[in-house]
């Protein structure tokens, strides 16, 4: 009974030391995380694709009450322009994480390259099925073993054709035409195959060409043609689905798995969200109304040109879509780019590819 009172003591003391622990475990933690988290990605903040980006920044800052803050860094800024080795980067930890495109990685992991066989996919629908697919699957493996985790697919678009010489509806309507493309091989291969004269360059100095009169036309989806006011340059365009860009949220493997979990299933939630939004704008007024009414069910937000095809309509440009007859004559002409691609990509991969098509 005389160590009664120590007994209470100690017991008091412990309990206000337990009380001082739970009130500070939080700031604590929130102690452990990074100022700023660095986000790379190719575009600016005015394209569909930058605006996705930051939406997922606020996503993130208001999921985690405040704990994550990350910071885009608009046109490649941290890679200063080489976008194409965004994905190195982030599997060092140089970068913490990336908003971006499948063609920027292809360099790095070839089976990217299955959203870039042209004439192949065509159609938002396939897309999706195959992202939701075991062709997701299976991508998301790829970089997982490359040190990164994949959270979600955002997107770019659907690839469209524009020129200032004249309508291209059938495949010999591209020979001669000289032509900026991304730099990637495959699409090298493709226009060459189809008889045009693709170069390389950066949008800085393709507005020069145009201007000049020395490069005729141009590849981008809807996404990128509004923002840069492609009616300066072209009078006409070709919606022909040629190839998709799609875009991937992805962070730094070991840093992401350090993270407590209710952090990753924050984070996850807002890739998730952010990609729905931005999806929905690249897409809007090309799919009738889902995506239109997506941004304003969900998300309040109501597009500033709903109508696309409209828009450069009402700029003089003339808008041609493809009939399926001439579609079938682009998948002919470029048979040969899916033989010689099909293996780089991987034949197994393909078939998941077609499979998931087809359900």
């Amino acid at each position: 009974m005389r160590n009664k009172p120590h007994f209470l003591k100690f017991a008091l003391v412990f309990g206000l030391c337990l009380c001082v622990l739970t009130l500070f475990a939080v700031p604590g933690l929130a102690g452990k995380f990074k100022k700023e988290y660095k986000m790379t990605l190719n575009v600016g903040p005015q394209f569909y694709w930058g605006m996705g980006a930051q939406k997922f920044s606020d996503l993130v800052k208001e999921k985690t009450n405040g704990q994550i803050n990350i910071k885009p860094y608009w046109g490649s800024a941290l890679l200063k322009g080489a976008q194409l080795k965004s994905p190195q980067m982030v599997a060092t930890g140089a970068i913490d994480l990336a908003y971006e495109s499948t063609i920027n990685s292809s360099p790095v992991m070839p089976e990217m390259n299955i959203f870039s066989l042209p004439f192949f996919i065509n159609n938002f629908e396939n897309l999706d099925k195959m992202e939701n697919g075991e062709t997701g699957k299976a991508i998301f493996a790829v970089m997982e073993k490359k040190g990164l985790v994949p959270l979600a697919w955002a997107e770019n678009g659907f690839r469209q054709v524009s020129n200032n010489k004249r309508p291209i509806e059938k495949p010999e309507d591209l020979k001669g035409l000289k032509l900026r493309v991304v730099g990637s091989p495959i699409f090298i291969d493709t226009f060459r195959q189809l008889g045009a004269d693709p170069v390389n360059m950066n949008w800085g100095d393709a507005v020069t060409g145009f201007q000049q009169g020395v490069v005729d036309g141009q590849e981008n989806p809807v996404g990128v043609l509004l923002p840069v006011q492609i009616w300066q340059y072209h009078n006409y365009a070709t919606f022909w689905n040629y190839l998709v860009d799609p875009v991937i949220i992805y962070w730094n493997k070991k840093q992401f798995d350090a993270f407590p979990k209710d952090i990753q299933e924050a984070i996850r939630a807002a890739a998730v969200e952010s990609a729905r939004f931005e999806k929905a704008l690249c897409r809007a007024g090309l799919d009738g109304t889902k995506s239109i009414d997506i941004l304003k069910n969900e998300f309040n937000y109501e597009m500033e040109h709903p109508e696309p095809v409209k828009l450069l309509e009402s700029k003089g440009v003339e808008v041609t879509f493809l009939t399926e007859e001439n579609r079938q004559a682009f998948m002919t002409a470029t048979q040969p780019i899916l033989e010689k691609w099909i293996p780089k990509v991987g034949k197994d991969l393909y078939e998941k590819a077609k499979a998931d098509m087809a359900k």
